[in-house]
């Protein structure tokens, strides 16, 4: 499996939160995993709001950003050229999205068209996960909108 994580399913692989194992065993079984460069401040972002509400503490933040660093070499990184730029503006005017969730999309869309390849989208945003379906992505987690459902009331989902 070809697999595009954006900022808010990678960060899971650094953060013990809801979502944690299943992104870590998506990148486990993934042939091949890309990203938006823009998802290396955005996860670091995200680390340091950890910190800053008290999530992990300094010390620990900064070894999670460590191993961040070295993980980043290990993924195939997507560049943000004109043509996803161009890309995200219709997306964000055709779908409602947010600009960093439409130039995600468009990374990904782009990916799967210069392969030639299924390309699954792991993201833990509902309107990124619902639109990547509409655009031909394979969404992933299968069943985002139950399994965040769960988490808020604590119940398993399967």
């Amino acid at each position: 499996m070809i697999c595009y994580v954006d900022s808010s399913a990678l960060v899971k692989r650094y953060l013990s939160e809801p979502g944690s194992s299943e992104v870590r065993r998506l990148l486990a079984e993934a042939e091949l995993v890309g990203t938006a460069t823009i998802s290396r401040t955005e996860v670091v972002a995200a680390l340091a709001k950890a910190v800053r509400l008290g999530i992990l503490i300094r010390e620990d933040g900064e070894s999670v950003r460590q191993f961040f660093r070295v993980d980043w070499t290990d993924l195939l990184r997507l560049r943000i050229t004109e043509q996803v730029i161009e890309r995200s503006c219709d997306l964000a005017w055709a779908h409602g999205l947010r600009g960093y969730d439409a130039i995600q999309l468009a990374a990904a869309v782009t990916w799967q068209e210069a392969l030639d390849s299924p390309v699954t989208l792991a993201t833990f945003d509902v309107k990124l996960w619902a639109t990547a379906e509409l655009v031909g992505l394979t969404p992933y987690p299968q069943e985002l909108p139950s399994l965040i459902e769960s988490w808020k009331t604590g119940r398993s989902t399967g």
